[in-house]
């Protein structure tokens, strides 16, 4: 179902070729005018555009996403699953997902949102998203998104737990830190690279002038996030 990396487009440039794209989602559209308007950001100014798909694959990506958390924790109460879920259906969520499927390199956009890195926008990735699941529910119906979005979701988060999803790391390690050694984490930039408009950071996370974790994000928020996951679960994991 799966394309190899090798094969798989940057998402930096246009690519036209939209075979690889369905072979990546296992699914392949009868009516290719309809992929094309899901593919199609507004910025284009043709019509149709994939603002209506959009509005319908919001509903139904609730729905999936949903009932995927409903049968995957089956223990969960409610409130647990209504965080778990809103960690996943958002701007952020869907862009995940999308990048998986390289979907940025096959969308049509303005030459304005191609000089401004369009197709590495969280807001349009995360839309586009909504757009072709919502494109893949017309014409394949619900059994077909819940394949696609389900192998996705599996792909995403391989180790799928509340914490993973719905902790905020920065937050709980500070508590754990001060109530352990009664002091609050130290975050330290060590590296920053990459253009303007795909920047990587990497930081350090100090305890008591001890390194816990070394991490990188897309921000320095993301790494101070992706430093505090893992020395909260080291410091978790050694608290046993």
């Amino acid at each position: 179902m799966h394309t190899t990396d090798k094969s798989k487009p940057t998402q930096t440039a246009q690519v036209t070729d939209t075979a690889l794209l369905e072979q990546e989602i296992g699914y392949v559209f009868n009516n290719q005018a309809l992929l094309l308007e899901a593919l199609t950001h507004k910025s284009c100014k043709k019509t149709p555009n994939n603002e209506r798909l959009e509005f319908l694959g919001d509903a139904v990506l609730d729905l999936v996403v949903g009932e995927f958390l409903f049968q995957k924790f089956p223990n969960s109460a409610e409130g647990n699953l209504s965080k778990m879920r809103a960690a996943i259906v958002n701007e952020k969520g869907f862009m995940q997902l999308a990048q998986i499927i390289s979907l940025g390199a096959y969308l049509h956009i303005s030459l304005s949102e191609e000089s401004n890195n369009g197709r590495l926008k969280p807001s349009i990735l995360s839309n586009a998203f909504e757009a072709l699941i919502g494109a893949v529910y017309l014409e394949g119906g619900l059994e077909k998104v819940r394949v696609i979005v389900c192998g996705l979701l599996e792909k995403a988060y391989p180790n799928m737990d509340f914490e993973n999803l719905f902790v905020d790391f920065k937050t709980a390690l500070q508590e754990l830190t001060q109530a352990r050694f009664f002091q609050v984490p130290e975050y330290v930039l060590v590296n920053e690279s990459g253009p303007d408009h795909h920047k990587e950071f990497e930081m350090i996370l100090r305890i008591q002038g001890k390194e816990y974790a070394r991490a990188k994000g897309a921000s320095k928020k993301d790494a101070q996030q992706n430093c505090a996951k893992i020395a909260y679960m080291e410091l978790k994991r050694t608290q046993k």
